[in-house]
């Protein structure tokens, strides 16, 4: 059985666990990294030296980062659910995956630490508004995209979608000085919303 290792509420680990709840398949979740401490232990060091969650077994293969392994499991296990057969529709779906990386985590987190986990006092309130901004830009791309197709993976729900869909919660779920609304966007998340996987183990309370 797969073993994966991680906190649950933590937006990497999140991208893992609802690709397994969208193909299906069973898996042994081990709490790790945050409170739940783990990671410095000489057997977790060696599967990840990193010391960094999420971090997978499966039989003989060990991985970790987060799209890798998102990548890995839909390709293995995903077939007619999130993997895309074509190889041109597959890269074009798999273009956001890494497009989330380079334009929306870092305003992510960026919120995340002055709405959430810096005490108040310690808050940088134009960092927020800066950090909005920048997150909407990269929304108003995601709302050109999505005005053409009801997936950023075309016509059904596949990788290109997952981790996208994690961070734009996070945009909805905070208390944040919004500016612009993105009609698209706000379908297509509707439509995330809907899906037992992603209330389960996207939709969780932000720490």
């Amino acid at each position: 059985m797969l073993v994966l290792w991680g906190r649950p509420t933590s937006s990497n680990v999140k991208k893992v666990l609802w690709t397994l709840e969208e193909i299906g398949l069973d898996y042994q979740f081990i709490k790790a990294g945050g409170p739940y401490g783990g990671l410095d232990t000489p057997e977790f060091l060696a599967l990840n030296p990193n010391g960094l969650v999420p971090t997978i077994k499966d039989d003989d293969l060990v991985l970790w980062e987060s799209n890798t392994i998102v990548r890995y499991l839909a390709a293995r296990y995903g077939k007619g659910v999130l993997w895309i057969e074509d190889c041109g529709k597959r890269a074009a779906a798999e273009k956001w995956m890494d497009w989330t990386m380079a334009t929306l985590f870092n305003p992510f987190v960026d919120l995340l630490m002055n709405v959430v986990r810096l005490a108040p006092e310690k808050r940088d309130q134009q960092k927020v508004t800066d950090s909005v901004e920048k997150f909407e830009k990269g929304l108003s791309i995601m709302d050109g995209e999505l005005k053409k197709q009801p997936f950023l993976s075309g016509e059904n729900l596949g990788i290109g979608d997952i981790i996208p869909g994690v961070f734009v919660y996070y945009y909805y779920a905070m208390e944040l000085p919004r500016k612009n609304k993105f009609s698209n966007v706000e379908a297509w998340y509707q439509k995330l919303q809907a899906r037992p996987g992603y209330k389960k183990h996207v939709m969780v309370p932000i720490s």
